[in-house]
């Protein structure tokens, strides 16, 4: 089993990165873009487990934290402690909140406050900066 504790800054370089990843997740991880909606296998995962960073495998969500927000991207309503950091997002007109993951400082999405209770936040995350590992049975 993965161990769910918060693993140490990555020291990786990009160049590193993106010799190990798929196109998409390196761009979307590392060069900050975004998949397109709806394309996502895990909008449908609805299995107990761990969602963990595609690239350095921290996790950052459990299954219990998912919902279906109707946006067309994985979307949670709260996280595993310590699992991101955040920072203003200017590149559309109005500012965002974008959320890095701790462990190697790759990009995962938006949080927006307009999730469901108990927190009202919504975790929009895209689906290939992640990689879900199920509880074992």
């Amino acid at each position: 089993m993965r161990s769910k504790m918060m693993k140490s800054k990555s020291a990786k370089s990009k160049k590193e990165w993106r010799e190990e990843l798929p196109e998409q997740a390196y761009k979307v991880l590392f060069e900050e873009a975004t998949e397109r909606a709806g394309t996502s296998p895990l909008n449908d995962e609805k299995r107990p487990g761990t969602f963990e960073c595609a690239a350095c495998g921290q996790a950052l969500f459990t299954t219990d934290m998912k919902y279906d927000s109707g946006t067309g991207w994985p979307s949670f309503f709260e996280t595993l402690p310590g699992a991101f950091e955040t920072k203003r997002d200017f590149k559309l007109i109005l500012p965002r909140t974008e959320y890095h993951c701790t462990g190697c400082g790759g990009h995962q999405g938006h949080v927006f406050n307009d999730g469901p209770e108990p927190t009202g936040k919504r975790f929009c995350n895209n689906g290939v900066a992640l990689r879900f590992i199920p509880d074992e049975d």
